[in-house]
């Protein structure tokens, strides 16, 4: 979807200067085709030199970081699968490090899909683990993640599947998909029926959940390490497109929705930019940069 892509509006004059950016990345700072523009490369680099730390923070999981590790400059984290994991790209690609894990504890996550299969038959389900993806036969393939393992759920999830090698693995979320439901009708069923078991949201267009644990966000993660910097959330600025970005945006200072927004994203910040195929991010960026 799209909407009118007005000037971005930024914080109060009284607010005070941004410390931190921490943006989504999938509809948000990556154009449709999965690519950095070059204006907003240019735009990451100019907030850094500022002082001003940037944060990519995303429902992908470590591996997948590799089409912007080339721009986290001197900090190098970033947030992963909808805050489950801190992760260094430091290393490059296949060599990203874990700093922090906030795992979905395995017995929540076998509650979690017992729930989901009788309140939404039909569901297939896949384990997010720091060492890859394992999904059931019946959950859609993806082209980025053959997957690891096939079977069903609850095998995945066993304490003795496949030998310690996975099984020692923490997992970092559980994803739900349902063949027919809409997304968001699927994404209100579940949290209803799952209630305080988990941290259920969704990134995708299609009906896919993304299940973590039961105080795990965006936003969560983000307050812990910006705690770790002394930055409070009237200093950071976020951007975000889908509903897994809703706390992260209610949480900051500042915070913008693209112009191609889901409806709840729009409603929920305090300004809106433009288009993710229009550089969106980085037109608040230059703003912000240009009254400093």
């Amino acid at each position: 979807m799209t909407s009118p892509t007005p000037g971005p509006r930024t914080p109060a004059p009284s607010a005070p200067a941004p410390r931190l950016i921490a943006t989504d990345l999938d509809g948000t700072l990556l154009h449709d085709d999965k690519t950095v523009s070059p204006r907003t490369v240019a735009a990451l680099a100019a907030a850094e030199e500022a002082g001003i730390e940037v944060f990519f923070v995303t429902g992908r999981p470590a591996r997948w970081m590799d089409v912007v590790s080339d721009h986290v400059h001197g900090h190098g984290l970033a947030i992963c699968g909808n805050g489950a994991a801190v992760v260094d790209l430091h290393g490059g690609p296949g060599n990203h490090r874990f700093v922090k894990i906030r795992e979905l504890a395995v017995p929540d996550a076998l509650d979690v899909v017992r729930v989901l299969r009788e309140a939404a038959p039909g569901t297939s389900f896949a384990v997010e683990r720091t060492g890859g993806l394992h999904h059931e036969p019946t959950y859609p393939p993806l082209h980025l993640d053959p997957g690891e393992s096939v079977a069903p759920a609850e095998k995945l999830l066993a304490a003795d599947f496949a030998g310690s090698t996975v099984a020692d693995q923490p997992v970092l979320k559980v994803l739900a998909f349902h063949p027919e439901l809409d997304p968001d009708a699927f994404l209100a069923l579940a949290r209803d029926a799952v209630g305080e078991l988990a941290a259920i949201t969704r990134s995708s267009p299609s009906a896919l959940l993304e299940i973590s644990g039961r105080t795990v966000s965006k936003a969560s993660t983000l307050e812990l390490c910006c705690a770790e910097r002394g930055i409070s959330p009237a200093e950071v600025v976020a951007f975000g497109d889908m509903p897994n970005d809703m706390e992260m945006l209610t949480w900051a200072g500042a915070s913008y929705a693209m112009g191609n927004a889901h409806p709840d994203v729009l409603a929920a910040a305090t300004g809106v930019t433009a288009t993710n195929n229009e550089d969106g991010v980085a037109r608040v960026i230059e703003d912000i940069l240009a009254k400093r």
